[in-house]
Order: C-alpha cells, then sequence, then structure tokens
C-alpha cells in the first residue's frame, strides 16, 4: 500500500491526527508541570502521559515535541538580564518551519513509533513489534553528528510486546544525549515497572463540559446536543466524544434509558427494533456502540446504588430511573453482577459470530429480568 492509503493507528476516525491539533485543551495542570521542568532545569529524558484514552495524551505529546524541537536551546531562561524570558506556553506559530514538517512527518529530529502495517495480512499490526523500536538506532545514530534536540513520541506504549518494551527500556536506562522520549500510555499499570520507573510521569484528567465543547470545536465538531450530556457519556474524553458524535450515540443511549423508564413494563416492540438497528454488516459500528452504551448504563446503575445518588443524566428522565432501579447496596450488587455476566456474554456472542440483534436483544431482557427481581 501507499503511504497515504495506509491507516494511522493513532487517529480517531473522523477527527483531526493529534499532530494537526495547534493546542492543547483542558490539561493546563499538565502542561504546566512539564514547562515547570523545562525552565527549571529538571529536565527528565522520559515523560509517561498517563490518563483514559482521548483526552489529549497524544495532543500534549505532540505539542512538546513541537515545543522542544522549535525552541532554541538557551529557551528556558536564565540568571542573566538578557537571557530570553522564560516560556509559559507549550504553542509555537503554526507556520514555524518545524511546524509544518512535523505536520507533514518530515522533521528529522523527531521519530513516531506506533504499530506498524502488515503487508502479508493487509492489516494493522496488533503490537507495536522489537523492528519498529530498533529503527531508533538508525535515528539517534544519523542524527547525533548534527546536535539539539531529539524527540521521540511512542503512542501508545500499552502496545509494546516485550522484545519491544525491553530495547525500549534500554534506550531509558542509557539515553542518548539530548533525547527526550513521550510516551503515551492509556494503561501504565501494563508497562513494565522498570519503564515507569525510569519516566516522570504526567496524569491528565478526563475534561470538563467546557473544555469538551471547546475541544469538539477546535476539531471541527459540532455538538449534537448537550454538552455536559456528551462529556459526562464520553468520560470527558474527546476521542470518545467524536465517535459518540459521529454515530449519534446520545440518541442511542437515550433509547436505552427510555426502554427502562417504565419498568416493569417493559416496551418489547421498542427492544427490537433497537436491536435489529445494530443488525447487519454496515451497523457494525452502531452493534460496538450499543454494548458499549448497555455496559455504560449497568456500571451507573451500580454506581447508583452503591452512592445512594445517580450521577449527573446524560439523557433525560436518567436520573429518576438509575434511583429506581438501583435504590441501594444489594441492587448495586445485583447490576455489578450482571454487568460481569452480560459483559461475558456479550464477549463469547461475538467470538462466536452471534448475530448481533439476537445478542441485544438477549442482553436487553436479561437486564429487565434483573430489574425485575430487584424490584420483586
Amino acid at each position: 500500500m501507499s503511504d497515504e492509503a495506509i491507516p494511522e493507528p493513532d487517529r480517531v476516525e473522523g477527527a483531526p491526527h493529534p499532530r494537526e491539533t495547534a493546542r492543547v485543551i483542558g490539561q493546563g495542570a499538565a502542561e504546566a508541570a512539564f514547562l515547570d521542568a523545562f525552565t527549571g532545569g529538571r529536565m527528565h529524558h522520559g515523560w509517561l502521559l498517563t490518563g483514559p484514552r482521548g483526552v489529549g495524551k497524544a495532543t500534549l505529546a505532540w505539542a512538546i515535541a513541537r515545543f522542544l524541537l522549535g525552541k532554541p536551546a538557551d529557551a528556558g531562561g536564565g540568571l542573566f538580564a538578557d537571557a530570553p524570558p522564560a516560556p509559559d506556553r507549550l504553542d509555537i506559530a503554526p507556520d514555524h518551519p518545524v511546524a509544518r514538517r512535523i505536520s507533514a512527518l518530515s522533521e528529522p529530529g523527531l521519530m513516531l513509533i506506533r504499530r506498524g502495517w502488515d503487508d502479508d495480512k493487509k492489516r494493522l499490526k496488533t503490537v507495536i513489534t522489537v523492528d519498529e523500536v530498533r529503527r531508533l538506532r538508525g535515528f539517534f545514530g544519523m542524527s547525533a553528528a548534527e546536535g539539539g534536540r531529539r524527540v521521540v513520541i511512542v503512542d501508545a506504549a500499552d502496545e509494546m510486546n516485550p522484545n519491544a518494551a525491553n530495547a525500549l527500556l534500554k534506550l531509558l536506562e542509557e539515553p542518548p544525549a539530548n533525547a527526550t522520549l513521550l510516551l503515551v500510555s492509556h494503561q501504565p499499570a501494563r508497562l513494565l515497572p522498570t519503564i515507569r520507573s525510569r519516566c516522570r510521569e504526567l496524569r491528565l484528567a478526563p475534561l470538563s463540559p467546557a473544555a469538551m465543547a471547546e475541544a469538539l470545536a477546535a476539531a471541527g465538531q459540532e455538538v449534537p446536543g448537550d454538552p455536559a450530556a456528551l462529556a459526562e457519556l464520553s468520560g470527558g474524553s474527546v476521542g470518545e466524544a467524536i465517535r459518540l458524535a459521529r454515530l449519534d450515540g446520545l440518541a442511542l443511549y437515550a433509547e436505552l434509558v427510555a426502554l427502562f423508564a417504565d419498568h416493569p413494563r417493559l416496551d418489547r416492540p421498542r427492544a427490537i427494533r433497537l436491536a435489529e438497528s445494530a443488525a447487519g454488516r454496515a451497523a457494525e459500528a452502531r452493534f460496538d456502540l450499543t454494548l458499549r452504551l448497555i455496559d455504560l448504563m449497568l456500571a451507573r446503575l451500580a454506581r447508583t446504588g452503591a452512592t445512594g445518588r445517580p450521577p449527573p443524566e446524560a439523557a433525560r428522565g436518567e436520573a429518576a430511573m438509575l434511583a429506581r432501579l438501583a435504590p441501594g447496596p444489594a441492587a448495586a450488587r445485583a447490576w455489578s453482577e450482571a454487568a460481569q455476566i452480560l459483559t461475558a456474554r456479550a464477549r463469547q456472542g461475538r467470538a462466536v459470530n452471534l448475530d448481533p440483534a439476537s445478542l441485544i436483544l438477549d442482553t436487553v431482557l436479561r437486564m429487565d429480568e434483573t430489574a425485575g427481581r430487584l424490584a420483586a
């Protein structure tokens, strides 16, 4: 395949790539922590960017890369009057040569490590292999004589296989001069403890509704409905919010809520229509989203019973439905157990290619049975 035709594993469908996002939104604390280390002369060679998927970790990594490669070596300020002022933002001008080269993936001071393309199977590899990490030998070898900073982005570090992780560990243990490694990690617990110990962590938080709306606007996405509901369902993840917006996820979740709003009177024809809307090859994305939203509803039911109050509404009438179906700790345990069982059944059903409509309808009916037992 040509380079243009190969899909990018670190891009959310329908959204700009993080390297094309000019500004980090809603992560001021992480941005300030990095700048404090930079201006204070405490720059670490390894940085671990953690937090939920889609909250801006990769966007921050690319912003740091642009900043480091676009700023002069003495940009951190100093003790002398003629020293340049310490920067207080990671932004560099969008027309800066480094920014343009990074956007085109042609910056010689930057190396991106991500899942590669499998020519035999004609698809992206499922892991980052050691061959990808070994490319860094040539990167540092060829660029060593040029001087200046060198930046590596690994997205996502969780996807490295054991050989790749061990190869990267060696670089972290003996980093080349002027090298900065930025590791994007959705699940840092999956990384080798020795990798985590050799990196400084920048923890990113879920976005607030206001930051979510701003980030979606910056990505060219219209907010379908209530921004607060979208932030609630997406867990503060811009990537997940874009998926929800693209597949009309707010309306789909509202339909799930409506199914159980009048329990014990489950509208079976309505449940069948919902299940059938996720059937067929063309509806595969909606099928995945329906299962994801069912899992989310089960988790919100368990949370309501455990805390004694429902979370902020993600659909009209949801708070009343959650409070009625999960009135206390016993209900919380029941919904938690149901979530484990139904998630396992859904996973098994997908593994054996069970009809999507049948799988979703069966899941809805079993949720209805759980609600009935609790009511009794």
